[in-house]
């Protein structure tokens, strides 16, 4: 079981991880945008196993509600950053089904 201090401390490297998404997104550098997502998702899980159940307060709630903060501003600026890339990936996926199915239906010119 974790202490406060070190869900703290897992919440502090998730923000920190999440600003670096933001970075390798802000460059298109998917790959590492990858890495560190999974990175992220690993202290996720490590909290859903051992954070403790009950509630924090004072200095160490307002700390994790501003960590909370800070990644949720960071998730709203990747999104912003791959959206539009998403859009592109997902037009070239239907332009190469379209002719696919056309090059199927007609054959090839």
């Amino acid at each position: 079981m974790m202490t406060i201090q070190d869900v703290l401390s897992v919440y502090a490297a998730m923000a920190d991880l999440t600003e670096q998404m933001v970075q390798a997104a802000s460059h298109s550098d998917w790959d590492t945008l990858v890495l560190l997502e999974q990175r992220c998702a690993a202290h996720v899980q490590a909290l859903r196993e051992q954070e403790p159940q009950h509630t924090m307060s004072g200095a160490d709630r307002e700390r994790k509600i501003e960590l909370i903060r800070q990644m949720l501003n960071a998730d709203r600026q990747i999104r912003d950053l791959t959206m539009p890339w998403m859009a592109q990936l997902s037009k070239l996926i239907n332009a190469t089904g379209t002719e696919r199915r056309i090059v199927t239906a007609y054959g090839s010119v």
